[in-house]
Protein backbone atom coordinates (compact mmCIF):
# COMPACT_ATOMS: atom_id res chain seq x y z
CA UNK A 1 0.00 0.00 0.00
CA UNK A 2 2.06 3.38 -0.63
CA UNK A 3 2.13 6.31 1.58
CA UNK A 4 -0.75 8.22 -0.16
CA UNK A 5 -3.08 5.88 -0.21
CA UNK A 6 -2.49 4.92 3.69
CA UNK A 7 -2.57 8.11 4.84
CA UNK A 8 -6.35 8.33 3.73
CA UNK A 9 -7.09 6.30 6.01
CA UNK A 10 -3.89 6.48 9.14
CA UNK A 11 -0.67 8.59 9.46
CA UNK A 12 -2.32 11.99 7.51
CA UNK A 13 -0.68 13.51 9.91
CA UNK A 14 3.09 12.41 9.14
CA UNK A 15 3.19 11.67 5.84
CA UNK A 16 4.32 12.53 3.58
CA UNK A 17 7.93 13.25 5.47
CA UNK A 18 11.10 13.33 4.01
CA UNK A 19 14.62 11.88 5.64
CA UNK A 20 15.70 15.13 6.28
CA UNK A 21 13.22 16.03 8.55
CA UNK A 22 13.64 12.45 10.78
CA UNK A 23 16.59 13.98 13.14
CA UNK A 24 14.09 17.23 13.48
CA UNK A 25 11.43 15.24 14.38
CA UNK A 26 13.37 12.88 16.88
CA UNK A 27 14.69 15.79 18.55
CA UNK A 28 11.10 17.75 18.71
CA UNK A 29 10.02 14.58 20.23
CA UNK A 30 12.63 14.22 22.78
CA UNK A 31 12.47 17.91 24.10
CA UNK A 32 8.41 17.25 24.31
CA UNK A 33 8.85 14.36 26.52
CA UNK A 34 11.35 16.63 28.77
CA UNK A 35 8.90 19.06 29.15
CA UNK A 36 5.40 16.93 28.90
CA UNK A 37 6.58 14.20 31.75
CA UNK A 38 6.78 16.33 34.68
CA UNK A 39 3.66 18.56 33.36
CA UNK A 40 1.51 15.50 32.84
CA UNK A 41 2.50 14.26 36.43
CA UNK A 42 1.14 17.63 38.04
CA UNK A 43 -2.11 17.01 36.13
CA UNK A 44 -2.37 13.87 37.92
CA UNK A 45 -2.63 16.28 41.12
CA UNK A 46 -5.29 18.35 39.93
CA UNK A 47 -7.29 15.38 38.38
CA UNK A 48 -6.80 13.38 41.97
CA UNK A 49 -5.37 10.56 40.55
CA UNK A 50 -1.97 8.33 40.95
CA UNK A 51 0.74 10.21 39.06
CA UNK A 52 1.56 7.02 36.94
CA UNK A 53 -2.09 7.83 35.12
CA UNK A 54 -0.27 10.99 33.60
CA UNK A 55 2.34 8.76 32.14
CA UNK A 56 -0.58 6.51 30.67
CA UNK A 57 -1.83 9.76 29.01
CA UNK A 58 1.24 10.41 26.73
CA UNK A 59 1.28 6.33 25.78
CA UNK A 60 -1.20 5.04 23.91
CA UNK A 61 -4.18 7.86 23.54
CA UNK A 62 -0.89 10.40 22.17
CA UNK A 63 -0.24 7.38 19.89
CA UNK A 64 -3.31 7.07 18.65
CA UNK A 65 -3.82 10.90 17.74
CA UNK A 66 -0.54 10.94 16.16
CA UNK A 67 -1.43 7.63 13.69
CA UNK A 68 -5.07 8.54 13.01
CA UNK A 69 -5.10 12.18 13.29
CA UNK A 70 -4.92 14.80 10.31
CA UNK A 71 -3.21 17.75 11.88
CA UNK A 72 0.63 17.55 11.47
CA UNK A 73 1.01 19.80 15.06
CA UNK A 74 -1.77 18.95 17.37
CA UNK A 75 -0.06 17.53 20.88
CA UNK A 76 -2.93 15.50 22.62
CA UNK A 77 -2.62 14.42 26.09
CA UNK A 78 -3.43 15.45 29.63
CA UNK A 79 -4.81 18.60 29.91
CA UNK A 80 -5.64 21.07 32.64
CA UNK A 81 -9.14 22.23 32.16
CA UNK A 82 -10.29 18.97 31.79
CA UNK A 83 -8.66 17.13 34.43
CA UNK A 84 -10.04 20.01 36.67
CA UNK A 85 -13.65 19.50 35.08
CA UNK A 86 -12.78 15.81 36.45
CA UNK A 87 -11.78 16.48 39.82
CA UNK A 88 -15.02 18.50 40.56
CA UNK A 89 -17.41 16.12 39.29
CA UNK A 90 -15.74 13.27 40.89
CA UNK A 91 -15.15 14.77 43.89
CA UNK A 92 -18.64 13.79 45.82
CA UNK A 93 -19.11 10.53 43.85
CA UNK A 94 -15.81 8.75 45.02
CA UNK A 95 -12.70 9.55 47.10
CA UNK A 96 -9.91 10.84 45.06
CA UNK A 97 -7.57 8.63 44.16
CA UNK A 98 -9.42 5.84 45.20
CA UNK A 99 -9.66 2.78 42.61
CA UNK A 100 -13.45 3.48 42.36
CA UNK A 101 -12.38 6.96 41.63
CA UNK A 102 -9.78 6.27 38.72
CA UNK A 103 -12.42 3.58 37.56
CA UNK A 104 -15.00 6.23 36.98
CA UNK A 105 -11.93 8.47 35.60
CA UNK A 106 -12.02 5.86 32.80
CA UNK A 107 -15.78 5.72 32.43
CA UNK A 108 -15.97 8.94 31.92
CA UNK A 109 -12.96 8.91 29.35
CA UNK A 110 -14.94 6.30 27.64
CA UNK A 111 -18.19 8.62 27.22
CA UNK A 112 -15.95 11.34 26.08
CA UNK A 113 -14.27 9.18 23.47
CA UNK A 114 -17.71 8.01 22.30
CA UNK A 115 -19.33 11.74 22.23
CA UNK A 116 -16.20 12.34 19.99
CA UNK A 117 -16.59 9.41 17.57
CA UNK A 118 -19.99 10.65 16.92
CA UNK A 119 -19.18 14.12 16.74
CA UNK A 120 -17.29 13.10 13.54
CA UNK A 121 -19.60 11.65 12.15
CA UNK A 122 -22.20 14.01 12.50
CA UNK A 123 -20.13 16.61 11.16
CA UNK A 124 -20.53 18.65 14.37
CA UNK A 125 -17.21 19.81 15.02
CA UNK A 126 -19.04 23.44 13.80
CA UNK A 127 -19.67 23.73 17.72
CA UNK A 128 -16.46 24.45 18.48
CA UNK A 129 -17.49 27.71 17.13
CA UNK A 130 -20.27 28.29 19.82
CA UNK A 131 -17.19 28.49 22.48
CA UNK A 132 -16.54 32.17 21.73
CA UNK A 133 -12.90 32.84 22.38
CA UNK A 134 -13.62 35.88 24.74
CA UNK A 135 -15.55 33.39 27.12
CA UNK A 136 -12.83 30.50 26.67
CA UNK A 137 -10.20 33.31 27.75
CA UNK A 138 -12.37 33.69 30.80
CA UNK A 139 -12.86 30.23 31.39
CA UNK A 140 -9.45 29.30 30.96
CA UNK A 141 -8.23 32.20 33.34
CA UNK A 142 -10.67 31.17 36.41
CA UNK A 143 -9.27 27.77 35.93
CA UNK A 144 -5.94 28.76 36.05
CA UNK A 145 -6.93 31.05 39.77
CA UNK A 146 -8.77 28.02 40.62
CA UNK A 147 -5.64 25.39 40.14
CA UNK A 148 -3.43 27.44 41.34
CA UNK A 149 -5.19 28.51 44.60
CA UNK A 150 -6.00 24.56 45.06
CA UNK A 151 -1.86 23.60 44.97
CA UNK A 152 -1.13 26.11 48.03
CA UNK A 153 -2.15 23.03 50.63
CA UNK A 154 0.13 21.08 48.47
CA UNK A 155 2.91 23.38 48.39
CA UNK A 156 3.09 24.02 52.47
CA UNK A 157 2.45 20.79 53.26
CA UNK A 158 -1.43 20.79 54.31
CA UNK A 159 -4.00 18.63 53.40
CA UNK A 160 -7.17 19.58 52.76
CA UNK A 161 -10.55 17.42 52.15
CA UNK A 162 -11.12 18.83 48.36
CA UNK A 163 -12.61 22.12 47.86
CA UNK A 164 -12.83 24.36 44.76
CA UNK A 165 -11.77 27.90 44.37
CA UNK A 166 -12.19 30.40 47.07
CA UNK A 167 -13.74 27.60 49.32
CA UNK A 168 -10.16 25.62 49.47
CA UNK A 169 -8.96 29.18 50.36
CA UNK A 170 -10.58 29.23 53.17
CA UNK A 171 -10.07 26.01 54.56
CA UNK A 172 -6.74 26.98 54.24
CA UNK A 173 -6.71 29.86 56.66
CA UNK A 174 -7.05 28.49 60.10
CA UNK A 175 -4.30 26.09 59.27
CA UNK A 176 -1.62 28.21 58.08
CA UNK A 177 0.02 27.57 61.70
CA UNK A 178 0.40 24.42 60.86
CA UNK A 179 2.71 25.04 57.69
CA UNK A 180 5.29 22.47 57.00
CA UNK A 181 8.35 24.59 56.36
CA UNK A 182 10.54 21.84 54.83
CA UNK A 183 7.72 21.53 52.43
CA UNK A 184 7.50 25.18 51.85
CA UNK A 185 10.49 25.29 50.95
CA UNK A 186 11.10 22.69 48.57
CA UNK A 187 7.83 24.22 46.93
CA UNK A 188 9.56 27.67 46.68
CA UNK A 189 12.93 26.20 45.36
CA UNK A 190 11.32 24.70 42.55
CA UNK A 191 9.11 27.81 41.44
CA UNK A 192 12.79 29.61 41.88
CA UNK A 193 14.10 27.31 39.55
CA UNK A 194 10.79 26.88 36.95
CA UNK A 195 10.82 30.78 36.27
CA UNK A 196 14.17 31.18 36.53
CA UNK A 197 15.20 29.22 33.64
CA UNK A 198 12.32 30.22 31.69
CA UNK A 199 13.27 33.68 32.05
CA UNK A 200 16.95 32.65 30.86
CA UNK A 201 15.45 30.32 28.37
CA UNK A 202 11.99 28.80 26.86
CA UNK A 203 13.85 25.91 25.23
CA UNK A 204 15.31 24.54 28.61
CA UNK A 205 13.19 22.03 30.15
CA UNK A 206 12.81 23.70 33.53
CA UNK A 207 10.19 21.49 35.26
CA UNK A 208 12.07 18.49 34.62
CA UNK A 209 15.55 19.90 35.87
CA UNK A 210 13.11 21.17 39.25
CA UNK A 211 11.78 17.69 39.63
CA UNK A 212 15.06 15.97 39.61
CA UNK A 213 16.80 18.41 41.77
CA UNK A 214 14.06 17.99 44.13
CA UNK A 215 14.14 14.17 43.78
CA UNK A 216 17.80 14.00 44.20
CA UNK A 217 17.81 16.52 47.14
CA UNK A 218 14.77 14.26 48.97
CA UNK A 219 16.38 11.34 48.17
CA UNK A 220 19.99 12.81 49.43
CA UNK A 221 18.81 14.37 53.15
CA UNK A 222 15.91 11.93 53.34
CA UNK A 223 12.98 14.22 53.20
CA UNK A 224 10.56 11.30 53.25
CA UNK A 225 10.80 11.21 57.08
CA UNK A 226 9.27 14.35 57.57
CA UNK A 227 7.76 15.21 53.53
CA UNK A 228 5.14 13.29 51.52
CA UNK A 229 6.44 11.54 48.38
CA UNK A 230 4.94 10.28 45.46
CA UNK A 231 6.20 7.01 46.80
CA UNK A 232 6.35 3.80 44.64
CA UNK A 233 5.12 3.75 41.63
CA UNK A 234 4.22 1.02 39.47
CA UNK A 235 6.57 -0.24 36.43
CA UNK A 236 5.43 -1.60 33.43
CA UNK A 237 2.72 -1.07 30.67
CA UNK A 238 -1.27 -0.35 31.65
CA UNK A 239 -3.68 -3.20 31.59
CA UNK A 240 -5.64 -3.11 29.30
CA UNK A 241 -9.34 -3.51 30.29
CA UNK A 242 -12.50 -1.90 30.76
CA UNK A 243 -12.92 0.26 34.20
CA UNK A 244 -14.24 -2.03 36.68
CA UNK A 245 -17.18 -0.46 37.51
CA UNK A 246 -21.01 -1.41 37.88
CA UNK A 247 -22.08 -0.09 34.36
CA UNK A 248 -25.61 1.41 34.25
CA UNK A 249 -27.67 3.98 32.81
CA UNK A 250 -28.21 6.08 35.86
CA UNK A 251 -24.08 6.26 36.22
CA UNK A 252 -24.28 7.59 31.98
CA UNK A 253 -27.12 10.20 32.81
CA UNK A 254 -25.07 11.72 36.05
CA UNK A 255 -21.87 11.85 34.68
CA UNK A 256 -23.62 12.83 30.97
CA UNK A 257 -23.43 17.16 31.96
CA UNK A 258 -19.33 16.30 33.16
CA UNK A 259 -18.65 14.23 29.73
CA UNK A 260 -20.61 17.31 27.43
CA UNK A 261 -18.96 20.10 29.03
CA UNK A 262 -15.74 18.22 28.60
CA UNK A 263 -16.51 17.67 24.66
CA UNK A 264 -17.23 21.11 24.44
CA UNK A 265 -13.77 22.07 26.04
CA UNK A 266 -12.02 19.44 23.66
CA UNK A 267 -13.83 20.76 20.16
CA UNK A 268 -12.81 24.14 21.22
CA UNK A 269 -9.34 24.47 22.06
CA UNK A 270 -8.29 20.75 19.71
CA UNK A 271 -10.08 22.92 16.55
CA UNK A 272 -8.73 26.49 16.92
CA UNK A 273 -5.29 24.66 17.66
CA UNK A 274 -5.26 22.50 14.96
CA UNK A 275 -6.56 25.42 12.56
CA UNK A 276 -4.03 27.82 13.70
CA UNK A 277 -1.36 25.50 12.46
CA UNK A 278 -3.12 24.26 9.17
CA UNK A 279 -3.56 27.44 8.07
CA UNK A 280 0.15 28.85 8.89
CA UNK A 281 1.61 25.80 7.25
CA UNK A 282 -1.16 25.83 4.29
CA UNK A 283 -2.14 22.33 4.99
CA UNK A 284 -4.70 20.31 4.54
CA UNK A 285 -7.38 19.89 7.80
CA UNK A 286 -9.88 17.21 8.51
CA UNK A 287 -11.65 17.98 11.34
CA UNK A 288 -14.08 15.10 11.34
CA UNK A 289 -11.16 12.60 11.31
CA UNK A 290 -9.35 14.70 13.81
CA UNK A 291 -12.57 14.40 16.17
CA UNK A 292 -12.61 10.54 15.65
CA UNK A 293 -8.63 10.52 16.65
CA UNK A 294 -9.25 13.01 19.24
CA UNK A 295 -11.86 9.81 20.77
CA UNK A 296 -9.70 6.93 19.94
CA UNK A 297 -7.39 8.70 22.13
CA UNK A 298 -10.05 8.81 24.57
CA UNK A 299 -11.44 5.37 24.27
CA UNK A 300 -7.70 4.58 24.82
CA UNK A 301 -7.40 6.37 28.14
CA UNK A 302 -10.52 4.63 29.54
CA UNK A 303 -8.79 1.48 28.36
CA UNK A 304 -5.09 1.96 29.98
CA UNK A 305 -6.86 3.40 33.16
CA UNK A 306 -6.09 6.88 33.00
CA UNK A 307 -8.78 10.37 32.52
CA UNK A 308 -9.63 11.80 29.50
CA UNK A 309 -6.93 13.79 26.94
CA UNK A 310 -7.36 16.85 24.68
CA UNK A 311 -5.22 19.08 22.48
CA UNK A 312 -3.04 21.28 24.23
CA UNK A 313 -2.00 24.81 22.92
CA UNK A 314 0.86 25.25 24.94
CA UNK A 315 2.91 21.97 23.91
CA UNK A 316 1.53 21.71 20.40
CA UNK A 317 3.54 25.73 20.54
CA UNK A 318 6.85 23.47 22.41
CA UNK A 319 6.80 21.09 19.52
CA UNK A 320 6.82 23.96 17.07
CA UNK A 321 9.45 25.44 18.41
CA UNK A 322 11.81 22.41 18.89
CA UNK A 323 11.37 22.14 15.02
CA UNK A 324 8.40 19.54 14.82
CA UNK A 325 6.42 19.71 12.04
CA UNK A 326 4.43 16.35 11.92
CA UNK A 327 2.91 13.84 14.78
CA UNK A 328 6.19 11.52 14.19
CA UNK A 329 7.80 13.53 16.62
CA UNK A 330 4.61 12.40 19.11
CA UNK A 331 5.50 8.88 18.33
CA UNK A 332 9.13 9.56 19.99
CA UNK A 333 7.82 11.22 23.05
CA UNK A 334 5.47 8.21 23.11
CA UNK A 335 8.37 5.96 22.93
CA UNK A 336 10.44 8.17 25.35
CA UNK A 337 7.53 7.37 27.60
CA UNK A 338 7.50 3.73 26.80
CA UNK A 339 10.86 3.48 28.10
CA UNK A 340 10.41 5.29 31.64
CA UNK A 341 7.59 2.86 31.79
CA UNK A 342 9.62 0.07 31.73
CA UNK A 343 12.77 1.11 33.05
CA UNK A 344 12.26 4.24 35.32
CA UNK A 345 9.70 4.62 37.44
CA UNK A 346 11.62 4.14 40.54
CA UNK A 347 13.72 7.15 40.02
CA UNK A 348 10.01 8.72 40.85
CA UNK A 349 9.52 7.32 44.21
CA UNK A 350 11.28 10.29 46.19
CA UNK A 351 10.01 12.79 44.47
CA UNK A 352 7.85 14.86 47.12
CA UNK A 353 4.64 15.89 46.62
CA UNK A 354 5.43 19.59 47.38
CA UNK A 355 7.06 19.62 44.66
CA UNK A 356 4.76 18.54 42.32
CA UNK A 357 1.89 20.97 44.11
CA UNK A 358 4.64 23.96 43.05
CA UNK A 359 4.57 22.90 39.41
CA UNK A 360 0.70 22.57 39.45
CA UNK A 361 1.01 26.09 40.47
CA UNK A 362 3.00 27.29 38.03
CA UNK A 363 0.63 25.43 35.30
CA UNK A 364 -1.99 27.51 36.87
CA UNK A 365 -0.05 30.86 36.65
CA UNK A 366 0.16 29.75 32.74
CA UNK A 367 -3.59 29.49 31.83
CA UNK A 368 -3.93 32.85 33.47
CA UNK A 369 -4.10 35.14 30.22
CA UNK A 370 -3.92 38.72 31.40
CA UNK A 371 -2.71 39.71 28.08
CA UNK A 372 -6.02 38.13 26.50
CA UNK A 373 -7.74 40.22 29.39
CA UNK A 374 -6.24 43.07 28.12
CA UNK A 375 -6.71 42.89 24.46
CA UNK A 376 -10.64 42.06 24.99
CA UNK A 377 -10.89 45.00 27.50
CA UNK A 378 -9.20 47.67 24.96
CA UNK A 379 -11.11 46.11 21.73
CA UNK A 380 -14.89 45.07 23.55
CA UNK A 381 -15.78 46.38 26.92
CA UNK A 382 -18.67 44.68 26.83
CA UNK A 383 -17.18 41.19 26.46
CA UNK A 384 -14.46 41.78 28.70
CA UNK A 385 -17.10 41.98 31.52
CA UNK A 386 -18.38 38.69 29.82
CA UNK A 387 -14.75 36.81 30.51
CA UNK A 388 -14.77 38.28 33.88
CA UNK A 389 -18.22 36.99 34.88
CA UNK A 390 -17.22 33.44 33.95
CA UNK A 391 -13.72 33.81 35.69
CA UNK A 392 -15.71 34.62 39.28
CA UNK A 393 -18.13 31.54 38.37
CA UNK A 394 -15.35 29.39 38.02
CA UNK A 395 -13.14 30.28 40.93
CA UNK A 396 -16.19 31.03 43.76
CA UNK A 397 -18.37 27.99 42.24
CA UNK A 398 -15.63 25.61 40.10
CA UNK A 399 -15.22 24.68 36.89
CA UNK A 400 -18.52 22.59 36.22
CA UNK A 401 -21.06 25.52 36.97
CA UNK A 402 -17.88 27.53 35.10
CA UNK A 403 -18.19 25.72 31.90
CA UNK A 404 -22.11 25.57 31.49
CA UNK A 405 -21.84 29.46 32.28
CA UNK A 406 -19.11 29.64 29.80
CA UNK A 407 -21.28 27.89 26.83
CA UNK A 408 -24.45 29.57 27.76
CA UNK A 409 -22.68 33.42 27.44
CA UNK A 410 -21.28 32.11 23.96
CA UNK A 411 -24.65 31.31 23.08
CA UNK A 412 -26.12 34.43 24.26
CA UNK A 413 -23.16 36.47 22.69
CA UNK A 414 -23.56 34.73 19.20
CA UNK A 415 -27.57 35.38 19.76
CA UNK A 416 -27.05 39.44 20.30
CA UNK A 417 -24.71 39.65 17.97
CA UNK A 418 -27.97 38.03 14.96
CA UNK A 419 -30.44 39.49 17.25
CA UNK A 420 -29.29 43.80 17.03
CA UNK A 421 -27.62 43.43 13.49
CA UNK A 422 -26.12 46.88 12.46
CA UNK A 423 -28.40 47.64 9.63
CA UNK A 424 -27.45 50.89 6.80
CA UNK A 425 -29.07 52.74 3.99
CA UNK A 426 -27.19 52.78 0.56
CA UNK A 427 -26.57 55.96 -1.66
CA UNK A 428 -24.61 56.85 -4.17
CA UNK A 429 -22.78 59.48 -5.24
CA UNK A 430 -22.04 61.52 -8.36
CA UNK A 431 -19.60 59.49 -10.29
CA UNK A 432 -22.42 56.25 -9.19
CA UNK A 433 -20.52 54.71 -6.27
CA UNK A 434 -22.21 53.16 -3.21
CA UNK A 435 -21.80 53.71 0.14
CA UNK A 436 -23.26 53.02 3.21
CA UNK A 437 -24.74 55.35 5.68
CA UNK A 438 -26.26 54.87 8.84
CA UNK A 439 -30.11 54.61 9.42
CA UNK A 440 -30.20 58.09 11.28
CA UNK A 441 -29.16 60.00 8.43
CA UNK A 442 -32.36 58.65 6.46
CA UNK A 443 -30.34 58.59 2.69
CA UNK A 444 -32.54 57.90 -0.27
CA UNK A 445 -30.55 56.13 -3.05
CA UNK A 446 -32.75 58.19 -5.68
CA UNK A 447 -36.19 60.28 -5.22
CA UNK A 448 -38.70 58.43 -3.54
CA UNK A 449 -36.15 55.51 -3.23
CA UNK A 450 -34.74 54.27 0.14
CA UNK A 451 -32.25 51.27 -0.17
CA UNK A 452 -32.13 49.69 3.26
CA UNK A 453 -29.34 46.79 4.07
CA UNK A 454 -30.22 43.82 6.55
CA UNK A 455 -26.77 42.65 7.43
CA UNK A 456 -27.83 39.33 9.44
CA UNK A 457 -30.10 35.80 8.46
CA UNK A 458 -33.59 36.98 9.14
CA UNK A 459 -35.29 34.85 11.74
CA UNK A 460 -37.22 34.84 14.63
CA UNK A 461 -35.19 36.94 16.95
CA UNK A 462 -34.46 39.74 14.77
CA UNK A 463 -37.58 39.97 12.73
CA UNK A 464 -39.55 42.86 15.32
CA UNK A 465 -36.60 44.56 15.15
CA UNK A 466 -36.25 44.64 11.77
CA UNK A 467 -40.11 45.66 11.48
CA UNK A 468 -39.06 48.47 14.19
CA UNK A 469 -36.58 49.95 12.31
CA UNK A 470 -38.12 49.88 8.64
CA UNK A 471 -41.43 51.62 10.52
CA UNK A 472 -39.25 54.53 11.97
CA UNK A 473 -37.37 55.08 8.66
CA UNK A 474 -40.94 55.00 6.08
CA UNK A 475 -42.75 57.32 9.06
CA UNK A 476 -39.78 59.84 9.33
CA UNK A 477 -39.18 59.69 5.69
CA UNK A 478 -43.48 59.96 5.33
CA UNK A 479 -43.14 62.85 2.40
CA UNK A 480 -42.07 61.78 -1.26
CA UNK A 481 -41.35 57.99 0.13
CA UNK A 482 -42.48 55.41 -3.01
CA UNK A 483 -40.43 52.85 -3.00
CA UNK A 484 -38.42 50.73 0.07
CA UNK A 485 -36.20 48.24 -1.08
CA UNK A 486 -34.74 45.96 1.41
CA UNK A 487 -30.82 44.75 0.14
CA UNK A 488 -30.55 41.57 1.29
CA UNK A 489 -26.85 40.68 -0.09
CA UNK A 490 -25.87 39.64 3.13
CA UNK A 491 -29.13 37.36 4.14
CA UNK A 492 -28.60 33.74 3.60
CA UNK A 493 -31.98 32.77 4.95
CA UNK A 494 -35.55 34.08 5.74
CA UNK A 495 -37.25 31.92 8.25
CA UNK A 496 -41.20 31.03 8.90
CA UNK A 497 -41.51 34.48 11.24
CA UNK A 498 -39.08 36.83 9.36
CA UNK A 499 -41.15 36.02 6.17
CA UNK A 500 -44.85 36.68 8.23
CA UNK A 501 -43.33 39.44 9.31
CA UNK A 502 -42.21 41.18 5.64
CA UNK A 503 -45.44 40.32 4.48
CA UNK A 504 -47.42 42.37 7.34
CA UNK A 505 -45.33 45.36 6.46
CA UNK A 506 -45.84 44.91 2.59
CA UNK A 507 -49.56 45.57 3.61
CA UNK A 508 -48.43 48.46 6.30
CA UNK A 509 -46.22 50.05 3.67
CA UNK A 510 -49.01 49.74 0.76
CA UNK A 511 -51.38 51.88 2.76
CA UNK A 512 -49.18 54.91 2.74
CA UNK A 513 -48.62 54.10 -1.10
CA UNK A 514 -44.97 52.45 -0.17
CA UNK A 515 -44.10 49.72 -2.43
CA UNK A 516 -41.73 46.82 -0.54
CA UNK A 517 -38.74 45.47 -3.08
CA UNK A 518 -36.45 42.90 -2.80
CA UNK A 519 -32.38 43.66 -4.52
CA UNK A 520 -29.66 41.21 -4.26
CA UNK A 521 -30.93 37.86 -3.43
CA UNK A 522 -27.98 35.49 -3.79
CA UNK A 523 -27.77 34.22 -7.01
CA UNK A 524 -29.09 30.84 -6.43
CA UNK A 525 -32.14 30.18 -7.97
CA UNK A 526 -32.56 26.64 -6.25
CA UNK A 527 -32.41 28.63 -3.13
CA UNK A 528 -35.13 27.79 -0.58
CA UNK A 529 -35.02 31.67 0.76
CA UNK A 530 -35.58 32.87 -2.66
CA UNK A 531 -38.54 30.88 -3.38
CA UNK A 532 -40.24 31.73 -0.37
CA UNK A 533 -40.01 35.35 -1.42
CA UNK A 534 -40.90 34.98 -5.29
CA UNK A 535 -43.72 32.99 -4.26
CA UNK A 536 -44.74 35.83 -0.95
CA UNK A 537 -44.18 38.77 -3.35
CA UNK A 538 -44.08 38.02 -6.89
CA UNK A 539 -40.69 37.46 -9.19
CA UNK A 540 -41.27 41.42 -10.33
CA UNK A 541 -41.03 42.43 -6.66
CA UNK A 542 -37.61 40.34 -5.91
CA UNK A 543 -34.57 41.95 -8.04
CA UNK A 544 -31.16 40.86 -9.05
CA UNK A 545 -29.27 44.04 -8.23
CA UNK A 546 -29.96 47.64 -7.03
CA UNK A 547 -29.42 49.00 -10.83
CA UNK A 548 -32.94 46.55 -11.50
CA UNK A 549 -34.57 48.58 -8.92
CA UNK A 550 -33.51 52.37 -9.57
CA UNK A 551 -34.82 50.69 -13.43
CA UNK A 552 -37.82 49.69 -12.33
CA UNK A 553 -38.40 52.28 -9.95
CA UNK A 554 -38.10 55.14 -12.58
CA UNK A 555 -40.09 53.55 -15.17
CA UNK A 556 -43.04 52.80 -12.77
CA UNK A 557 -42.72 56.82 -12.10
CA UNK A 558 -42.09 57.63 -15.79
CA UNK A 559 -45.47 55.22 -16.17
CA UNK A 560 -47.11 57.27 -13.06
CA UNK A 561 -46.65 60.50 -15.06
CA UNK A 562 -47.88 59.16 -18.59
CA UNK A 563 -51.37 57.86 -17.58
CA UNK A 564 -53.13 61.17 -16.47
CA UNK A 565 -51.60 62.16 -20.87
CA UNK A 566 -53.42 59.08 -21.64
CA UNK A 567 -56.50 59.53 -20.32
Amino acid sequence: MSGLKLSNWCLAGILPISSGRVVPEIFAGLTLAAIAIPEVMGYTKIAGTPVITGLYTLLLPMALFSLFGSSRHLVVGADSATAAILATSLAGMAATGSANYLALAGFLALMVGVLLIVASVARIGFMADFLSRTVLTGFLTGVGIQVALHSLSGMTGITLPHADGLESVARLLPLLSSINLKATVVALGVLIIIFGLKFISKTIPGAIVALALATIASGFLDLKSTLSVVGSVPHGLPDLSLPKIDWSLSLIWQLGPTALAMLMVILAQSAATARAYAAKYEENLDESTDLRALGLANLGAGLTGTFVVNGSPTKSQMVESAGGRSQLSMLVTSAVVLLVLLFFTGLLADLPEAALSALVFTIGVDLIDLKGLRQIYRTRRPEFWVSMATIIVVVAAGVGPGIVLAIVLSLIVHTRHGYRPVNLLLTSDAAGIWHARPLKSLALAASGVMIYRFTHSMYYANADRMAEEIRRLTVQRNEGLRYFCVDISCVDDVDFTALQTLKSLQAELAEKNVELLFAHMLDDPGAHSRLQLVKAFGAKKVLATIEEVLTYTQSSVGKSAQSPASS
